[in-house]
């Protein structure tokens, strides 16, 4: 999964902001700096506390620009990610996410897919979930 930066040359340094989610900025002296702290930026803006209602949209694909790059972000965070927001775009609350994938037991065995702390699902879960839900982004996470 990448995100999309647009890098603007400062009087000391440079700046990014990314383009799909608003406030998702930050700033360095040189560009292998700036590299760093784009990737950390976006993971952490990303990876948002589990009760958090907040639903971000998935990159846009088609982002292009000479001062534009892309950021991928972190397996386990894009992965919890695109579980959360799928499941909020449906309005779906986790129990029943859980009941239609499959998910058998505690509740948590859902929410621990949902957090990035926690989330490594195995491949029998994968395909649980893309049988469920056959629009699960599950190609642009490994992207």
């Amino acid at each position: 999964m990448k995100y999309h930066f647009k890098i603007k040359k400062e009087a000391q340094g440079f700046s990014a902001s990314c383009v799909e989610l608003p406030g998702c900025v930050t700033q360095a002296n040189d560009t292998d700096e700036l590299q760093q702290n784009m990737e950390e930026a976006l993971n952490l803006y990303l990876d948002e506390p589990p009760d958090s209602r907040t639903v971000f949209p998935f990159p846009d694909r088609t982002i292009k620009g000479r001062t534009v790059v892309c950021v991928s972000v972190k397996p386990r965070i894009a992965f919890a990610f695109a579980l959360r927001m799928f499941r909020r775009q449906r309005k779906l609350t986790q129990r029943e996410a859980a009941a239609l994938i499959g998910i058998q037991g505690a509740l948590n065995n859902y929410q621990r897919l949902e957090s990035s702390k926690t989330a490594n699902p195995e491949l029998e879960t994968l395909v649980k979930i893309k049988r469920a839900f056959p629009d699960f982004p599950l190609d642009s996470i490994a992207e």
